[in-house]
């Protein structure tokens, strides 16, 4: 049972962060950069194959996702990174169309857009984990 709530919470925070993205672009108006567009890449079918997981029972479910998850958890690390000017913006690969370090919001001092997603992609992947430790025990 707990495995399977897991498993639910990684997919509501992959529906919720998907449908987060599309509101800061489509409603906000908030162009994404280029490592928030590879974020997307890696966020969006999260939601597609937790679901499929749950649906299927599958106990495979953590090697489908986890590959995604861990690597938009690096990215979004990366971006937190340039964006908090931790790393120079030279390293940044956002050469063409709006800079991965421009400032939109920031809700109490720390909290952007990059953190909302290496959060999310964090959350994800934590389930993931257990799940598959869970899985391993039974």
């Amino acid at each position: 049972m707990r495995l399977k709530v897991l498993s639910y919470i990684g997919w509501v925070q992959a529906a919720g962060a998907m449908s987060g993205s599309l509101f800061f672009s489509e409603i906000w108006r908030l162009p994404p950069c280029l490592l928030c567009w590879y974020q997307r890449i890696l966020m969006y079918p999260l939601v597609v194959i937790i679901a499929v997981g749950i649906l299927r029972k599958d106990k495979d479910l953590p090697f489908y996702a986890l590959p995604l998850s861990v690597g938009g958890m690096v990215i979004a690390f990366y971006h937190m990174l340039l964006y908090w000017g931790v790393l120079p913006e030279s390293v940044a690969p956002c050469i063409l169309g709006i800079s991965c370090t421009t400032k939109f919001f920031e809700w109490y001092g720390f909290v952007t857009i990059p953190f909302l997603s290496f959060l999310a992609f964090f959350v994800i992947t934590t389930c993931m984990v257990l799940v598959l430790r869970g899985n391993r025990k039974n």
